[in-house]
């Protein structure tokens, strides 16, 4: 553990993403595809003494800003990473070109899930795992770094709580915590803290979905799917799982550790005395589910009802749970499509808009989990604010009441969320602006960019008017989505706060 603590953040993190290829190369050798097995084999070789030797240059490296290192090592992880994850994966792929695996391997890490290999065969199971493997990881990295780099930092949606502007005045409380600890010390501290919840969870979700009937390499992999919100499935979705609707309500529960952090990290933040009842990230994704899952369901039992060609109650519950459950995934940036989704369709002969989809992917789940979007927390404040607003306009001398937090969330946090908002939406301007210089069309490069940007891969199969094939887009629109999934999952207040004076000064 010692050792650990003298060698540099992203150094650690390459040495687990190499000791993590020994999984496809071991779970190739029961398959007996030694091709792979050999390939990943050479690759975690190579990459550990690649680690070894960093490791020996880089020991005990003393970064003059706690801050400045922490995110450059973050921002380096999600770009530098799959670049080595890509290496084996392309050898075992051998029909493909690197550039193909590097995008694959930045979806996967990005906990993005989209897919240049459409035609889910031409893997073999073991390149399945470790897409899905990768993903997880990232989930993981995403937890950790959440509560040990941005909360501290007041960024990746802490800033609606803080008293003070994202980037600005927060160097100084983190530089504290970085003068009585090692900046290392704190992330290991909250690994050991958070890796085995999250890896107690995948192997819960693994075994339930064993027990409801699903083959134990396909729940394997969509367990970590789940928990990272990576949406990567060996047979492209839950349509074909054995486990049916059984497993999709189990999958439905640990959708909740996407919708708020204090179903698994309440007391490491400070905050969450009141617990999930009283939490407005996890009350707000409930009001979304409800809401958008009702209007769903109305629009095809008015349909159905105008049609009349279906009144089987079981074909409106179908509707319902499918609706219900697609809704949530999307929201958490999971991006699995129910398999009573296309039911709905059918009972009402009317199409579902993706648009629905691609709203609440935009939305995207919790603060400090593994979901993408613009996060619930903001959408609250920016609610919050609005309400408060509308309640001046009736009622000019009113004050506002709910305490100080409420008054900073409705203020200083509203402020805060409305420039993240603008800046979400710049960057979908730009990721379409750039995509369309390539040669995509204008529909495709929304659909991409979003789904790029909140880190939903799935919304390019199922939000789009005919489905988008990844593998279809020319070569550079694949470079710029690889770089709007980073900055999707990074956020763009973490990419500002890089350039801010205040972290770079000594």
């Amino acid at each position: 553990m010692s050792a650990l603590k003298r060698l540099p953040f992203f150094v650690i993190l390459m040495g687990f993403g190499a000791a993590a290829m020994l999984v496809p190369a071991a779970h190739g050798a029961i398959m007996e595809d030694f091709m792979t097995m050999r390939v990943f084999f050479y690759g975690f070789i190579l990459f550990s003494i690649l680690t070894l030797l960093i490791g020996l240059a880089t020991a005990g490296y003393a970064p003059q800003s706690v801050a400045r290192s922490q995110l450059v090592a973050l921002l380096a992880a999600f770009t530098v990473l799959p670049f080595m994850f890509a290496v084996p994966f392309a050898e075992a792929v051998q029909n493909t070109t690197y550039l193909h695996a590097w995008f694959e391997m930045v979806s996967s890490f990005t906990t993005t899930g989209a897919t240049l290999y459409e035609n889910a065969g031409r893997l073999t199971p073991s390149l399945h795992l470790w897409r899905a493997l990768v993903g997880w990881l990232g989930g993981l990295l995403i937890w950790i770094t959440a509560v040990s780099i941005f909360a501290p930092m007041n960024l990746g949606g802490f800033e609606v709580r803080a008293a003070v502007a994202s980037g600005r005045g927060t160097v100084r409380s983190f530089a504290q915590i970085g003068a009585i600890a090692d900046p290392t010390e704190r992330l290991l501290r909250y690994s050991l803290a958070l890796a085995p919840i999250y890896t107690g969870l995948t192997f819960a979700l693994w075994v339930g979905l064993v027990i409801l009937g699903e083959f134990p390499y396909i729940a394997l992999c969509h367990a970590m799917s789940v928990m990272s919100t990576s949406g990567i499935s060996p047979i492209n979705g839950l349509y074909f799982a054995a486990s049916k609707f059984w497993g999709e309500l189990l999958i439905f529960g640990f959708f909740a550790f996407a919708l708020s952090r204090l179903t698994f990290s309440r007391g490491l933040t400070g905050e969450g005395e009141g617990g999930l009842r009283r939490d407005p990230e996890f009350l707000t994704a409930l009001v979304l589910i409800g809401t958008v899952t009702g209007l769903l369901f109305l629009r095809h039992f008015l349909g159905a009802s105008e049609s009349e060609t279906g009144d089987s109650l079981q074909e409106a519950l179908a509707a319902l749970w499918g609706a219900l459950f697609t809704v949530t995934s999307f929201l958490t940036t999971t991006g699995f499509e129910s398999h009573y989704w296309n039911g709905a369709a059918d009972w009402s002969g009317l199409e579902t808009p993706g648009m629905f989809l691609i709203g609440m992917a935009l939305m995207g789940g919790g603060v400090a989990t593994t979901a993408g979007g613009v996060k619930l927390l903001r959408i609250y404040a920016l609610y919050r604010h609005g309400e408060r607003e509308q309640e001046r306009l009736l009622h000019p001398s009113s004050v506002g009441g709910g305490g100080k937090e409420a008054r900073r969330i409705r203020k200083q946090g509203a402020y805060i969320s409305w420039l993240f908002f603008m800046l979400f939406a710049l960057s979908i301007a730009a990721i379409m602006l750039m995509l369309s210089l390539t040669g995509v069309q204008f529909e495709t490069a929304m659909v991409l960019a979003v789904a790029a940007l909140s880190t939903t891969g799935p919304l390019a199969t199922f939000a789009a008017e005919t489905p988008i094939a990844y593998s279809g887009i020319p070569d550079g629109a694949k470079v710029i989505l690889a770089a709007a999934m980073v900055l999707g999952r990074l956020e763009t207040l973490a990419i500002i706060a890089l350039f801010n004076p205040e972290i770079w000064r000594r």
